[in-house]
């Protein structure tokens, strides 16, 4: 097993002068339905301070390390945590009308709008996954990492808050819309949502203007519910 995330990142940023760093990752971009989700969370310095930082959050990890039944043990754990997280959400005719980078600004905007008082987001440093930065101006300062998730807590904490929020709404959403196998695939590729694209066309839940449409050879018009 790989080693538990740490908050070695988050001390060193608080030592230069942060008031607080958040932690933002995203969920749903490789999807062919459903939304794009931005989970934001921020860790209280008992947290950030201590050795077993992850442990003490149910052992949280990147959310793709994660079974998806531990990731459902420790969402309580890992939320009541946190100082302050959030979520942020671009619909799937978002992503379409948006394009997937602006839709990803949109979502992650307004996951820090609703942070909760006393975390001004334009006041913080923020720790994101990959190297592009999708945060500012909405942020004082970003500290873009390859493997943040893996390596950064606040990260890993955000990625498995973002993971079982859209998991559960992709759930809630799967007995509206049968003939995709939302319940199992969360509206990512699998063999059983290509058959159900093949049979029944897109739902209102899909992404019409991704390249799978046409690769497919699926008509653009969602299917009635």
């Amino acid at each position: 097993m790989k080693p538990f995330p740490t908050t070695l990142v988050e001390r060193r940023l608080l030592a230069d002068g942060a008031p607080f760093v958040i932690g933002l990752d995203e969920v749903g971009k490789g999807a062919w339905a459903g939304p794009l989700v931005i989970g934001a969370a921020v860790l209280p310095r008992a947290v950030i301070d201590a050795e077993d930082g992850a442990q003490r959050l149910g052992g949280v990890r990147d959310s793709k390390q994660l079974s998806e039944k531990k990731r459902e043990s420790i969402f309580d754990l890992v939320a009541a945590g946190c100082a302050a997280w959030s979520i942020g959400v671009a619909s799937n005719r978002e992503c379409d009308e948006l394009g997937m980078n602006e839709a990803q600004r949109v979502a992650a905007a307004r996951a820090l709008a609703v942070l909760g008082d006393g975390f001004d987001s334009r006041r913080a440093t923020a720790i994101i996954d990959g190297k592009w930065d999708f945060v500012s101006p909405h942020v004082a300062r970003v500290e873009a990492m390859v493997k943040a998730d893996a390596s950064c807590l606040t990260v890993a904490a955000a990625s498995v808050l973002a993971k079982v929020t859209r998991d559960r709404a992709m759930r809630a959403l799967a007995d509206d819309h049968p003939h995709w196998s939302l319940a199992t695939n969360k509206g990512y590729p699998c063999p059983k949502h290509r058959r159900g694209l093949l049979e029944h066309g897109p739902s209102e839940l899909h992404r019409v203007s991704w390249a799978f449409m046409d690769n497919l050879g699926v008509p653009h018009t969602r299917a009635p519910r």
